[in-house]
């Protein structure tokens, strides 16, 4: 049943955004009564937050899924493959990525992005520490991660949602040429 609500959830939510779902659409969508839903979940925020932790996760799985098996290859090689990832990942359901942007950190202070964060900053991290030689040696490592997952996902997501006309080889070309240049040793 919960699963069943979450998923109803989602959908409401890709469809009518936060101010314009409720708990009835949510119940009705779930194909039960707003009195079971509330045996689950007490409001809307909790659905929504459900999603919103649901939608990390799968996320972070899919991006994970995509890099396994990938740190030993070049640099240049594992950051196309994940901001490759990371497009394919957001891109599944534009409306509901526009929903998490925008009603998502409001409702948690931001705790549902600061996890999604610190997971893929844990993989980026791994990467740096068993193959950063030859990358930049001047600045720390949770720097260096902090500023590269902020930035991907950043211009990610803008690219997501604005659609500028970049063809989407081009965007992932000029991103992974950023950040190469950005773990670039000075010369």
């Amino acid at each position: 049943m919960v699963e069943n609500i979450i998923g109803a959830g989602r959908q409401v939510l890709a469809e009518y955004g936060y101010a314009g779902a409720s708990t009835s659409m949510i119940a009705a969508t779930a194909g039960i009564s707003p009195g079971s839903l509330y045996q689950y979940f007490p409001h809307k925020d909790a659905i929504v937050l459900a999603v919103l932790e649901r939608y990390s996760d799968t996320l972070v799985s899919h991006v994970t899924t995509r890099m396994s098996g990938q740190f030993a290859q070049p640099a240049p090689v594992i950051v196309r493959a994940t901001v490759a990832a990371l497009l394919d990942g957001l891109d599944v359901e534009p409306p509901l990525l526009r929903a998490v942007v925008e009603d998502g950190p409001r409702l948690d202070d931001g705790r549902t992005l600061r996890a999604f964060e610190q997971r893929i900053g844990e993989l980026v991290l791994a990467y740096l520490t068993t193959q950063g030689r030859g990358l930049r040696p001047d600045t720390p490592l949770d720097t260096a991660v902090w500023m590269l997952v902020r930035t991907v996902e950043h211009l990610t997501v803008r690219y997501l949602l604005d659609r500028p006309p970049i063809p989407r080889d081009q965007f992932t070309e000029e991103l992974t040429r950023l950040v190469l240049n950005y773990l670039r040793p000075p010369s």
